[in-house]
């Protein structure tokens, strides 16, 4: 789905690298409010990481954390922080370099003429991005929402044999039931329980 999505912003026009770089981002567990409350304070460069950790000799690719501040599943004393491998970060540093933003809210509107107004995203603009992508690559945006960026994430987690504090660790789900419940179905399609009688 995520591909899909991806291909209706694969231009060089600034809301193209704009939605690109936030649809990457928003698609590793994030909640929209969270993409939206993102400046660039937040975003501090790590040492590149290897493609496969066990494999001295893969490839480097690009790291960040993304410290989210007090969210939604935090106290008032804590913070967050999450990491941003590959391709997230490099559309993400292309936006920003892009729409020459030096500080300020990393997601910025964008006028009907293309000029960039300076003010954040709202997590209601967020919701309605997604919607407008859905519906330019041919899927019925009524079966979408934000959060499904975020469930999805989830989702592929389990497909690829994530574990799941693994997945939760970058989701910032606080609640095991909660992020269980996206689990379930991949695991039980990709476990051996269903398998003993083939």
């Amino acid at each position: 789905m995520l591909a899909k999505l991806l291909e209706t912003c694969a231009s060089d026009r600034l809301v193209d690298v704009r939605d690109r770089a936030l649809l990457l981002t928003a698609s590793g567990g994030r909640r929209r409010s969270e993409v939206a409350g993102l400046h660039v304070g937040d975003l501090v460069d790590e040492e590149p990481v290897r493609a496969d950790p066990a494999d001295k000799n893969s490839p480097s690719l690009p790291c960040l954390s993304l410290h989210l501040g007090r969210t939604k599943t935090t106290t008032s004393d804590d913070s967050e922080h999450v990491l941003l491998i590959g391709r997230p970060v490099s559309a993400l540093k292309h936006w920003l370099a892009e729409a020459a933003i030096k500080e300020g809210p990393i997601f910025q509107r964008i006028d009907q003429w293309g000029n960039i107004d300076r003010r954040a995203l709202t997590p209601q603009s967020v919701k309605l991005i997604l919607k407008r992508r859905c519906k330019q690559a041919g899927l019925d945006a009524a079966l979408f929402s934000a959060h499904g960026l975020r469930s999805g994430y989830l989702t592929e987690a389990a497909n690829r044999g994530v574990s799941l504090p693994e997945a939760m660790q970058q989701s910032l789900h606080k609640s095991v039931t909660q992020a269980a419940s996206y689990y379930n179905n991949a695991e039980q399609k990709n476990g051996r329980a269903a398998r003993l009688i083939v």
